[in-house]
């Protein structure tokens, strides 16, 4: 029989801890990470937990909740499974703790359950914390790699960038007679003009801190040159 590579208990801690406590029950690992569909977990990630963590894989850059490459890569490289990571994660979603900072910006809860926690518990398994890990080519051209990477067809259809978001306006139907620079202050400041039908502050406030001004043109260049087009 096999004998289970033992993960020293530092690594286990600081994954834990940078995820808000999640409890070392879950650590045994039994399976979890087999039992999502990942490339789903993949989009329901970006949709809904993307704007508040770092993942590399997912291009997101989210700053309210702890980065999760740095969560796991200490653990991963000590010998974590994919199975402890999924449990870890699935812990932490069912029993999301109070932040310590700022309670406003505590993780809600049921964010996803049942088969979509799976999958998000499956993608971030295979995917956080994996050393050199970069997101996957995007349609588009450079601005449509900045649309991906920035997470924005997690919230938002562009037929030409393959993504369906709900949460936010149908760019295909929005942004067609805008102007580029129209469409850049949407970017930048979104609540200036909310679009008919949805609230505000759902949109991130501070893309103008972190897309750079070079990927930022180029993003309004391929908005502008694609939305309504296919």
């Amino acid at each position: 029989m096999a004998r289970r590579k033992l993960i020293p208990r530092r690594a286990v801690q600081t994954a834990a801890l940078a995820l808000s406590g999640a409890s070392l029950l879950a650590l045994s690992g039994c399976g979890v990470a087999g039992t999502g569909d990942s490339n789903r977990g993949r989009q329901l990630f970006v949709a809904k937990c993307g704007s508040c963590h770092v993942l590399a894989e997912a291009a997101t850059t989210g700053s309210q909740g702890p980065d999760l490459d740095a969560a796991f890569a200490q653990a991963r490289a000590a010998g974590m499974d994919s199975d402890t990571i999924a449990g870890v994660v699935k812990d932490q979603v069912d029993n999301p703790r109070p932040s310590t900072t700022n309670p406003n910006t505590s993780m809600p809860a049921d964010l996803v359950s049942g088969e979509e926690l799976d999958d998000v518990a499956t993608y971030i398994s295979g995917v956080a914390g994996v050393p050199g890990i970069q997101p996957p080519k995007a349609p588009g051209g450079p601005g449509g790699q900045v649309f991906a990477e920035n997470g924005c067809g997690g919230c938002h259809t562009l037929k030409a960038a393959a993504s369906s978001g709900t949460t936010g306006p149908d760019l295909d139907k929005a942004l067609p007679g805008m102007s580029t620079s129209e469409i850049e202050k949407s970017i930048t400041d979104p609540n200036a003009k909310i679009a008919p039908g949805y609230p505000p502050n759902v949109m991130p406030q501070n893309y103008d801190q972190v897309i750079d001004p070079q990927d930022l043109k180029l993003l309004v260049k391929f908005l502008a040159g694609s939305a309504g087009k296919g």
